[in-house]
């Protein structure tokens, strides 16, 4: 805010934004301290691991995915 609107404010604006400022600066803060925080993420649950897929398996999903792309290529090209 320029100098020139400072000037034309009242007390009670000058007050209430001296208000938020501070309020800002808290909030500030605070997100801060939640950034550093060395909790784990909030959507995992500590000490749950992930759950890993076989070969096999991995193996299977990705043949069914290339036998439904063939599908898709063959029906475009009797079009």
């Amino acid at each position: 805010m320029n100098t020139k609107a400072l000037l034309n404010l009242s007390v009670a604006q000058l007050k209430r934004m001296a208000k938020l400022k501070a309020q800002i600066e808290r909030l500030q803060s605070r997100l801060e301290a939640l950034a550093t925080d060395s909790s784990p993420a909030p959507g995992r649950k500590p000490g749950r691991k992930r759950r890993k897929m076989s070969a096999a398996a991995r193996r299977k999903i990705s043949l069914a995915a290339k036998a439904r792309w063939a599908k898709v290529r063959a029906a475009k090209r009797s079009k």
